[in-house]
């Protein structure tokens, strides 16, 4: 078995895209689970309901709820839908709000 110094390895790879020096990075895209728990939140803090509140009427987890909330976790569709329906959201009420966010938050088009 052969060994490689942990910084030898490092140094050898090439970026596939590299930047060109004195450019800014390409801004990164905002990630799914973090628009969909950031929409039930602000859903969630409008009503001045708590996590338990909810996770209680949408039957998860309260730990669970807030990791999604955070963006910690993907959650499924069957648990979208029980969270958008404690807040008194249809799934496609939530989407359509995941959407609007995506569109306000992308960066422009890519090169």
């Amino acid at each position: 078995m052969t060994q490689h110094a942990p910084n030898e390895a490092r140094a050898r790879v090439i970026p596939l895209r590299p930047v060109r020096p004195g450019a800014e990075p390409p801004a990164k895209e905002p990630l799914w689970r973090d628009l969909v728990g950031d929409v039930l939140r602000r859903e969630r803090l409008a009503q001045e309901r708590t996590l338990q509140d909810v996770a209680d009427e949408a039957r998860i987890s309260m730990p669970y709820l807030s990791e999604v909330e955070r963006g910690l976790k993907e959650a499924s569709s069957e648990v979208l839908a029980a969270a958008a329906q404690a807040l008194g959201l249809r799934l496609a009420d939530l989407l359509t709000r995941v959407h609007s966010e995506i569109v306000r938050t992308a960066p422009g088009p890519g090169p």
